[in-house]
């Protein structure tokens, strides 16, 4: 198979739909659906399937707090902005269907052209809310797996590895770390059993990027990771996903399911000498189980604990063969920077944070919903202008990046860029994308003893530094909170952090103090008020 030949297919699937005028878009993510979409599908496409009016099942339009979500938009105008409805129930279908083509619904309409959709630039959220999950067609009509056949029939693997290094694409799971240079270090080593992995165990409290992109296109996943694996020399992969997330567990499986009925999984892709299988491993929501060791052990029906480092993944992982691990968002980016090439992608962002990074703000925010925003966005454009502000009239007083392992920063810092680097300067992580937002009611010591008690709950116990000292900084955390602490409890909490973040094994413990440092960084008089409360 060709470029020329899927250029060929997806013109036969369009074909499909000739004669389709409108699509009634229901948003049937797990957000919207616990808002009540599915009565909503139900009541639409009961009234609302014909020939020239299509009802159809997509992904998360990332506005969360107005679900459910319903858009109609025209398929002879794809680049205008469809006409979008909020908070709809089942009896407002007859209306929505009536208004097809004629004046909208003017009280279930939610403007499009206010800045928390203005604002973004969606790469790797380009077909959310747009293509049915559920549909290989869909997805190949929309320029899917183009970025497979086109690596496989005219690229080497060493090319692909090139262009991913040219993009300066980093892993969006957290660490940052260059996407290129993992994956150079794969591909060199011999050639044998080698694994890819999808990182979709999402723990961070506040945090649903990877499930919303899992929900709304599982064949881009599959579709990056497929050329991952053509890129490093491997032919197996596994996508690793909480069983707390059975919607997105589901649609990668009927992705998987799809994709190799129609030849662009298993043996012989598309007809060429390329074989990569791919299977689903369920985490049972442990915490640590993000880091890609224990990740590992977990998948080989282990017990999920991290292991010292080195060796790393890259040259002994998955049952001691050679192992790429990236997270959702990280493939997702792939089949773009294929297609388009990576010095497009890296045209886009900062100088030393390339691209676009998706994030789930959540908290005290009048715009709770996923963004896609070009790195290097300020928390002020993001909360202030995207989020919306925050509600009720109060002040904004901080916000969480990086969820457990992150920081708070507060009002001061809301004109700081948003990128690797910058964040880390400040205390803090960008993480995988979570952003919980704090108005002024907001006690930052509680804040602190609730993340503290996160980390201590989720260590796995191996390494004492960790299991021991997340208990001994909780206890110290509560005492402080509860104004029965002193002087010395504070001092040896700080000092408690810095040996912690130092001696841990993994990244759950050296990242756990980052709650408490950034707190009493920006807040410490919070602490002190506590102290001060406790001698009275």
């Amino acid at each position: 198979m060709h470029l020329d030949d899927m250029f060929e297919r997806a013109e036969d699937y369009r074909a499909e739909s000739a004669g389709v005028e409108h699509e009634v878009r229901v948003c049937m993510a797990a957000s919207c659906q616990s808002s009540g979409a599915q009565p909503v599908f139900a009541a639409l496409s009961e009234g609302g399937q014909g020939d020239a009016c299509r009802v159809k099942a997509v992904g998360c339009m990332g506005l969360c707090s107005a679900g459910p979500l319903v858009a109609v938009a025209e398929v002879a105008a794809p680049n205008e902005a469809p006409v979008l409805y909020r908070d709809v129930r089942a009896a407002d279908a007859p209306d929505i269907l009536a208004s097809v083509g004629r004046q909208p619904v003017e009280r279930l309409r939610c403007p499009t052209d206010q800045p928390f959709f203005t604002r973004q630039q969606r790469i790797v959220l380009a077909n959310a809310g747009i293509i049915d999950p559920d549909s290989f067609k869909g997805y190949v009509a929309a320029g899917g797996y183009f970025a497979l056949i086109q690596a496989l029939t005219e690229m080497t693997p060493a090319e692909v590895v090139q262009e991913v290094t040219k993009s300066d694409l980093r892993g969006r799971g957290g660490g940052g770390y260059p996407t290129g240079l993992k994956w150079s270090t794969v591909a060199k080593m011999p050639p044998g059993q080698k694994y890819v992995i999808c990182n979709a165990d999402e723990g961070d409290p506040g945090a649903f990027m990877d499930r919303a992109v899992l929900e709304s296109d599982p064949h881009r996943i599959l579709e990056g990771m497929a050329i991952a694996a053509y890129a490093v020399g491997a032919n197996k992969g596994y996508v690793y996903v909480r069983a707390e997330y059975p919607l997105a567990v589901e649609r990668i499986a009927t992705a998987i399911r799809k994709a190799k009925r129609a030849g662009f999984m298993g043996n012989r892709i598309a007809e060429t000498q390329f074989s990569f299988d791919v299977e689903i491993r369920l985490g049972a929501g442990a915490f640590v189980c993000g880091e890609e060791t224990a990740l590992m052990a977990s998948i080989e029906g282990l017990r999920g604990q991290p292991r010292p480092r080195p060796p790393y993944p890259a040259q002994a992982g998955l049952w001691g063969y050679p192992t790429l691990i990236n997270n959702v968002e990280t493939y997702a980016n792939i089949a773009p920077i294929i297609r388009e090439g990576g010095d497009w992608f890296a045209g886009i962002g900062t100088e030393r944070s390339k691209g676009t990074k998706v994030f789930a703000l959540a908290g005290t925010i009048r715009n709770t919903g996923l963004i896609e925003v070009p790195m290097g966005t300020t928390l002020r454009d993001i909360i202030e202008v995207i989020g919306g502000g925050i509600p009720g009239g109060k002040a904004f007083k901080a916000v969480q990046t990086g969820g457990p392992s992150g920081g708070c920063l507060p009002a001061a810092m809301l004109d700081i860029p948003v990128d690797y680097d910058s964040l880390r300067e400040l205390g803090t992580i960008m993480g995988s994308g979570g952003m919980i937002i704090m108005d002024e009611t907001s006690s930052m010591v509680d804040v602190a003893r609730y993340f503290m008690e996160f980390c201590m709950s989720e260590s796995c116990g191996k390494c004492v530094p960790c299991r021991a000292g997340t208990l001994q900084m909780h206890g110290l955390l509560d005492k402080i909170a509860k104004a029965r602490g002193s002087a010395q409890d504070l001092a040896l909490l700080e000092e408690l952090c810095d040996m912690v973040q130092a001696t841990s094994l993994c990244g759950l413990g050296q990242t756990a103090p980052n709650p408490v440092l950034s707190t009493l960084r920006y807040f410490r008089e919070e602490y002190e008020e506590r102290l001060a409360a406790a001698q009275v």
